[in-house]
This record gives structure tokens, sequence and C-alpha cells, in this order.
């Protein structure tokens, strides 16, 4: 069977592409990291979306990160949304750089044709490692740095939802029966998610216009 590594944070964006991947006949080798996040809940959401799936194996890689962000240094806060340009302070230096690493090093050991990765150029925060350029960028990378891309066999990055509205990517995630009543997608972690982070937010206006209600529970609405 074909295999496939998923980056798993255990909310929407990352559960989707799980469900495609599982619809595409992948077997699922699912990873996901410990950062020093803030929003440690999600890793328990990741080892339920994983369970649900049934996969053969879950991994959870520890990096120590140093701060630089709202979401790993408690001396920064959580902002409430609000549309502004430029790179915000939830953005974690080069997270998708390192994530999309391990990934590939672990997809090279199995022998998987892809990673998945739940990026999306549409509905974010403004991330620049979630724009299609890094993605082609990282992709170039596989080809020449690694044994499989030499040899004429690179493991291919999937972007299912990076031309997706947060809506669409929902309405997806519904047709494929991607259990998002055990996802996360809250940056301040809680029990209930607060409802008016950048994640919370962009989340709750994608279940809005999809015409369907979020199955997870909040503090508050924003939306």
């Amino acid at each position: 069977m074909k295999k496939a590594v998923i980056l798993l944070s255990g909310g929407l964006d990352s559960t989707t592409c799980m469900s495609v991947a599982h619809q595409e006949g992948y077997e699922l080798y699912p990873i996901s990291f410990n950062y020093g996040q803030r929003h440690q809940r999600e890793l328990e959401s990741a080892k339920a979306v994983a369970s649900f799936y049934r996969v053969k194996e879950h991994r959870i890689f520890e990096i120590d990160y140093v701060g630089g962000s709202a979401l790993t240094d408690p001396s920064i806060s959580v902002p409430a949304y609000q549309e502004a340009e430029g790179i915000p302070v939830t953005y974690v230096p080069a997270r998708n750089i390192l994530f999309l690493s391990y990934a590939l090093g672990y997809a090279e050991v199995l022998g998987a044709e892809a990673i998945f990765i739940g990026v999306s150029s549409i509905d974010y925060s403004g991330y620049p490692d979630c724009r299609p350029e890094f993605i082609e960028a990282f992709q170039q990378v596989v080809k020449v740095g690694t044994k499989a891309g030499v040899d004429g066999k690179a493991m291919t990055i999937r972007t299912p939802l990076i031309q997706l509205s947060k809506a669409a990517t929902i309405q997806l995630a519904m047709a494929n029966g991607a259990p998002l009543h055990l996802t996360t997608s809250c940056y301040q972690g809680g029990e209930k998610a607060c409802g008016i982070c950048d994640s919370c937010t962009l989340r709750l206006k994608g279940f809005k216009e999809a015409g369907l209600v979020d199955p997870i529970p909040y503090e508050t609405f924003s939306v």
C-alpha cells in the first residue's frame, strides 16, 4: 500500500488533510510536534484523530523552541483577531521548515510517496510558510537534498487546502467524514476555545460561511 506522512496538529486543517489522504487510499503515518506551544491541548486532539483513523503509528517529536512567538513565549500575549497587514506575533519562526524537514526524513525512511500539510493561502494569518512559493521551494529541496530525490523518486508535498477558503475546507472535511468534533484550533489552549484569537475567528467564520455549526465548545463567539 502507498504511504503518506501527515503533519497532524490536531486542528481543523491538518485533520482535513488526513481525511483526504485516507480517501485516496494511503496508509497514514501522522506526525505531531511538542514545540513548547501554549496550546498543548492540540496534541491530545492529534492523538484522538490518529486513533479515529486507526493509524499504524503516530509519532510525536519534541522540539526545543527558544520563543519568538506568542505561541511559544508566555511573555507575549495572544491577541484578539484583527484584520491587519503584516506577519502577526503568532508566527512561529521557521516552524513549517522544521516540521517539513522532520516529515521529509521520516517519509524517506518509510518509503512514503507523499507528505500532506494543511497550509492555505486563502484564509490564513499571513504566515510566510503557508504560501505556494514556500511549498514550491521546499519541493525543490526534496528533489535535490534527498537520496530519493536524486534517484528520481522524490516525495510529493501535498497541499490539498492551499487554494481553499476555510468554508470550503470545512465542507471537504464533512464530505470526507473527518472527525472535526475531535479537533481544536484555539491558540490559547483552554478547555474551551476562546473564540476571539485569529485561529478561532477564522474557524468560526468558516463554519458560518459553510452554513454549519462548529461541534467544539467556545467561551465566546466573535463571529
